[in-house]
């Protein structure tokens, strides 16, 4: 009987693979540095889903170097899921650094349940403000704070920002998180269009919010957030 907790070893031809999906398959460092090799010589790769492994910051950090090389063919990836990975704010860092380079055509970033915390949103606002800045973002169920919302305003409120969706559903943002958000819709309204806050405290702010969801000079058209143990959804 195979052993269930043995690392995969899958074999993939990089050429012709479009989606690479390998969730849940006890992949290390290790398996990152074998397909990082192989993930370079692609040029059709568009979705790379890592979800529940155990990357850590060796792992992620291969990535990141893939991302920067100029060698790298990847120029067509479109989404890369790290959800579930104890990643912490060093691999985010890490990362954020390949995502900044001009070799990197990212528009899709999935971290949630990643053991995240305010210093990530810090590396995160950077990319957010560089030139080939992502379309969605998914931070959900990490203990960002407000203060993590405070450092990714930062990046929402930059020209560059085009995110379109951002997700912190479950990251104990409270009413002054909110107002952040709120803030930096009013300086750049043209691209953030879905905003999830469910499982958090917005308070009075998400009222501000709706808003904005009613307003034609803002492109925020779906809010979503959580009162009395119930999830309202409001969409337009």
């Amino acid at each position: 009987m195979e052993d269930p907790h043995k690392e995969s070893n899958t074999q993939v031809d990089p050429l012709y693979c479009t989606r690479l999906r390998l969730h849940g398959c006890n992949l290390t460092a290790q398996s990152c540095d074998s397909l990082s090799s192989a993930l370079q010589s692609s040029n059709v790769l568009r979705e790379l889903d890592f979800n529940n492994n155990d990357l850590r910051d060796s792992g992620v950090m291969l990535l990141s170097l893939g991302l920067k090389s100029p060698n790298c063919m990847l120029k067509t990836l479109r989404e890369l899921d790290l959800s579930n990975n104890d990643l912490q704010d060093s691999g985010v860092k890490l990362l954020s650094d390949g995502l900044k380079s001009p070799n990197c055509q990212l528009k899709i970033l999935r971290f949630s349940l990643c053991n995240l915390t305010a210093q990530s949103c810090k590396s995160l606002s950077s990319v957010l403000q560089s030139p080939n800045s992502i379309l969605e973002l998914d931070l959900s169920n990490n203990d960002l704070q407000d203060l993590g919302v405070k450092l990714l305003s930062d990046g929402l409120k930059s020209p560059n920002c085009q995110l379109e969706i951002l997700r912190l559903s479950g990251c104990m943002v409270t009413e002054e998180g909110c107002g952040y958000v709120s803030s930096a819709l009013s300086s750049n309204s043209l691209h953030l269009k879905k905003l999830d806050l469910t499982y958090n405290h917005p308070g009075s702010e998400v009222k501000l919010l709706f808003e904005k969801t009613k307003n034609p000079n803002f492109s925020l058209d779906e809010l979503k957030y959580v009162e009395r143990d119930q999830i309202k959804d409001n969409e337009v």
